[in-house]
């Protein structure tokens, strides 16, 4: 395993791409290194009917090697992977895995989404995600993943893509680390592979140190956004700026600390980080189908009030709280039941918030809703859906914290998913807590899959332990209160939860010792009392309070002015608010209480408990029989004036609703000034409405004038691939070396015979001409290039190889439309047998001409009209064809008498042969005297002549003859004569 870790690429990019992105990805695959040790893996949108030619676009761009991925191939360093046609991709332990897209009507296809999560979940913090140019919202799932694994996403800026929805939509999510242009991608991928925290893991603890560099920033956090993040899980935190570490370049975490105490922006980016919410709707199906199914549907039809109050904490930009508006609408058409379903939806961060509010979300996110919600619950706005009014009415959405601020109340049904895995033990036992107080008995608590009830597990009952489903047993005991105070002083980096768990583990069994000892005090030696705070709110009772406390009628409301008796209820009112204003403890004597077992007389006693500084507000109430009346008044305390009581009671009434009296003009002048704005904005919206119809129309005009172009490129690409097969086959069949080179003089295209001379390989596509080796021998071939080039026009030369090969060479201008000269091709055809031939022929003929010159014989070659063709040097003698002085023969020319047999000499009347010529027959030894004009004595020849047959067919070419000198062919002449 340790091997193949070392020998994997550094860090796997995944690469999204759609219309207008083969340009992108041109550009980017020009400037980015080609030994940068990282994988890319590109995944585009994809016509299914048409064969992709993108790995052989994207080889010409690129030294890496370029593949089509297929199934378990293993994701190699410094290589490029495309996605095929009608599949869709995912990554798993390094390796790829393919599968059949659904291509079912309604279904929507996001292969870059489904790649980009499997390379978050299988790489985490060594995967990176590039949106580049394409039209919709694919990919802005795939990349909240990825930042959540801690891996980086970067954008292309809109600006320089040709088409900007999905770079937008990438943008809009708020999750990119950068935005650039194409070519500034690759040196921030480098950056980030060469960081400790990616190329050596095990160097990262080191750049984590320094109590107080982190005290630092979670001050700088907390003054910034009002968010403590000092308790948050501190694995998560660590890795959080680890990430923000790399993203910056930054390898000391006191550097880090001063950028982002001289860059707010940087603050804000942390903040993001830390609340990153991975959310998406119906997320885990099987979880919201089981709640749906039983559980939802049980609270809904056995409601107690007609109104159904639910919260979703830590909501993120929304989606968990309208997939419960929708299976609470769904219930109610399918039971045909209106009920009013008020769900708060609450989350930490502002700008999510506000997303959520807008109800409005990528198209991609209909793949998690299916066809029957998008339809349903949604209206198209461009490329984006937009929840229905009817929906977005449910929903309450505010900002709120759930450890620091007050919880919501009489709840059906809580759903906080994925949140508390993020807190320390201590924050999630508070978290639970709130849950507890604010959740009605028999109301239902869904947590996440990782996460449990905890220590609080006595007060829930658990329906769906898988699916984590839990049913409020009714309100606990608190077991934490002021945590904040007992957590300690700072968070030290790498403590490991369980030491913080034991810590609280200790704090609460000593409150149950406190506890314990407080219920046995409480008989005999202390009074009945009541704990209270600031909201009124009954915490603790000691001892019997029988007496004065009882339930009324209604809702329940944990108030102590409500709870207890007539009598106290406007003493406690007044007594309390004093005593959380002034801080002082306060005392009532002789109250009158009927029907107490005191005698009717009571006294009421006020204190604060003391506490730790960031604990929260206590008072104790102590309730005693009133004693006997002391004469002494200067010790005696004051009896309770039940008039002046409630004439104080009366005024802070007053006071508190005249302060609700101008808080309400005021809220409601600021109403009917919104109220007026809406009303400006839904006129401009109506207005913008109608103008973004007409756009729809032309642009839908647009898109099929765009599908019959397409069309038409596509014939055309077919009918190129076409000829680009035919012409591959020509020149690899005809077995010409051929090899073709740009204006520029670089390697454009080759054959495999001229693979074979000029020593090419597959990199060498793009190579200066002038850097190649090739076998040929004493040639400039540089040179002869040069002056085709110049416009001497095409060159043909012999050349040999090393091996004695033999080539006629061709150097031809590659002309395009005319005189433009494009570059060069050279061909070279194999002639080593002809050379061969030549060569055997050249020695024939050198032999043949030998042996005719040194015949002593004469020997003629007439042609079919009987000229001399030629003659030997013997044949020249004997005709005396140097006294003509030309050389030349012909017996035409020649004025020679013959001796006839009959010994008459006449002239020669046709030519020697032409018997031969008429008949096509030889004649052998036919004696022939020839005299020469100007001479009287006669040469004697013995004459053979034989007709001549070329190209091994029987048509007559010539006849050769033979003068052989042969005195004695003048007796056989003369016996001729006489017989």
């Amino acid at each position: 395993m340790s091997r193949e870790k070392k020998t994997g690429p550094t860090c796997i990019v995944g690469i999204g791409a759609s219309a207008g992105g083969l340009e992108a990805l041109d550009r980017f695959f020009d400037v980015m290194p080609a030994d940068s040790g990282m994988a890319f893996v590109v995944i585009q949108h994809l016509s299914p009917d048409y064969k992709s030619l993108m790995a052989e676009l994207l080889a010409k761009h690129t030294r890496m090697a370029v593949h089509k991925a297929s199934e378990g191939m293993e994701v190699a360093p410094n290589s490029v992977y495309i996605i095929p046609p009608r599949k869709t991709l995912r990554l798993f332990h390094g390796r790829l895995l393919l599968s059949d897209q659904d291509r079912d009507r309604g279904n929507i296809n996001l292969p870059i989404d489904v790649f980009l999560a499997s390379l978050a979940e299988d790489q985490g913090e060594r995967s990176v995600g590039i949106i580049l140019s394409g039209t919709g919202s694919d990919g802005a799932r795939g990349i909240r993943a990825l930042k959540e694994a801690g891996g980086m996403v970067i954008a292309q800026d809109a600006e320089t893509a040709r088409f900007d929805g999905m770079p937008k939509a990438a943008v809009a999510t708020g999750l990119t680390d950068f935005v650039l242009p194409v070519e500034e991608m690759p040196e921030r991928l480098i950056a980030f592979a060469q960081h400790p925290y990616v190329a050596d893991p095990t160097r990262r603890s080191p750049l984590i140190v320094g109590e107080d560099n982190f005290s630092r920033i979670f001050a700088l956090l907390r003054e910034q956004t009002r968010v403590d993040f000092t308790f948050y899980k501190s694995s998560t935190v660590i890795r959080r700026i680890e990430r923000r570490m790399n993203v910056n370049q930054i390898h000391h975490l006191p550097d880090y600390v001063e950028l982002m105490t001289n860059r707010p922006s940087e603050v804000t980016a942390l903040y993001r980080d830390l609340l990153i919410g991975v959310t998406s709707f119906f997320r885990d199906p099987q979880v919201w189908e089981e709640l749906a199914r039983t559980h939802l549907a049980r609270i809904l039809a056995n409601r107690t009030s007609p109104e159904v109050r639910m919260w979703v904490a830590g909501c993120s930009t929304g989606e968990e709280a309208y997939t419960l508006a929708m299976l609470c609408r769904d219930w109610m058409e399918k039971n045909g039941e209106k009920l009013e379903v008020k769900i708060f939806a609450t989350d930490v961060d502002r700008d999510a918030i506000a997303r959520a509010g807008a109800g409005l979300y990528p198209e991609s996110a209909g793949a998690d809703l299916g066809a029957r919600n998008v339809t349903k619950y949604f209206n198209r706005q461009g490329d984006k859906l937009q929840i229905i009014r009817a929906v977005r009415e449910m929903v309450v959405f505010a900002q709120h914290n759930l450890i620091t601020d007050p919880p919501f109340t009489s709840l059906d049904f809580i759903s906080c998913r994925n949140l508390l895995i993020y807190l320390q033990p201590s924050l999630q036992l508070k978290a639970i807590e709130a849950f507890n107080f604010a959740v009605k008995p028999g109301g239902l608590l869904l947590l996440g899959t990782s996460e449990t009830t905890g220590d609080l597990s006595h007060a829930f009952d658990a329906l769906d332990s898988k699916h984590k489903i839990f049913q409020s047993k009714g309100r606990a005991r608190h077991t934490l209160r002021g945590d904040m105070g007992r957590l300690g002083v700072g968070w030290r980096p790498g403590e490991r939860p369980r030491r913080s768990g034991l810590a609280a583990a200790a704090a609460r069994e000593e409150e149950r010792v406190i506890d314990r000892i407080l219920t046995t005090l409480a008989g005999q030696y202390v009074p009945p009392a009541l704990v209270v705070n600031e909201r009124l709110e009954l915490l603790h009772v000691l001892g019997d309070t029988g007496d004065f406390l009882k339930l009324p009628s209604g809702q329940v409301r944990n108030d102590i002015s409500r709870m207890v008796v007539e009598e106290l209820s406007v003493p406690l009112a007044t007594g309390l608010r004093k005593v959380f204003r002034t801080g002082e403890e306060l005392r009532y004597t002789n109250i009158r209480v009927r029907g107490a077992a005191s005698g009717g007389l009571l006294n009421l006693t006020i204190r604060p408990l003391a506490g730790r500084k960031g604990q929260e507000a206590l008072v104790i109430i102590f309730l005693e029989a009133a004693e006997p009346r002391v004469t002494d008044t200067a010790e005696r305390p004051a009896d309770f004036d039940v008039d002046a009581a409630t004439e104080q009671r009366i005024v802070d009434l007053e006071q508190e609703l005249q302060f609700n009296r101008e808080n309400l003009q005021a809220t409601i002048e600021e109403l009917e000034t919104s109220n007026e704005e809406l009303q400006a904005t839904n006129e401009e919206l109506l207005a913008s409405n109608e103008e973004l119809q007409s756009t729809n129309e032309e642009l839908q005009s647009v898109n099929e004038e765009l599908h019959t172009v397409n069309s038409q490129y596509q014939s055309k690409i077919m009918e190129l691939i076409q000829l680009n097969n035919d012409f591959d086959h020509l020149l690899s069949s005809a077995h010409i070396a051929t090899l073709f080179l740009d204006k520029k003089l670089r390697v454009r295209k080759y054959t495999s015979a001229a693979s074979e001379v000029f020593r090419l390989i597959d990199s060498d596509i793009g190579r200066p001409f002038e850097h190649l080796n090739h076998r040929l021998l004493d040639i400039d071939l540089q040179a002869i290039i040069a002056d085709v080039l110049a416009g001497s026009g095409p060159r043909e030369v012999e050349a040999v190889d090393d091996a004695g090969n033999w080539y006629l060479m061709r150097v031809l201008p590659y002309v395009l439309g005319g005189d433009i000269v494009e570059g060069v091709v050279i061909t070279l055809v194999s002639i080593t047998r002809l050379a061969q031939t030549r060569r055997e022929l050249m020695t024939t003929e050198s032999r043949f001409f030998h042996l005719f010159d040194v015949l002593r014989q004469g020997v003629l070659y007439l042609d079919l009209d009987g000229r001399i063709a030629d003659a030997n040097a013997a044949a020249r003698v004997f005709l005396s064809a140097e006294e003509r002085g030309d050389g030349s023969l012909d017996f035409r020319n020649l004025e020679w008498l013959q001796q006839e047999p009959s010994g008459r000499i006449s002239p020669l009347g046709e030519p020697i042969g032409a018997d031969t010529l008429r008949t096509g027959q030889p004649v052998f030894d036919r004696p022939l005297g020839l005299r020469r004009p100007g001479h009287d004595d006669v040469q004697w020849f013995r004459v053979i002549t034989e007709p001549l047959h070329e190209g091994g067919n029987d048509a007559l070419s010539g006849v050769v003859v033979r003068f052989i000198p042969d005195a004695n062919a003048a007796a056989a002449s003369a016996g001729e004569g006489e017989s």
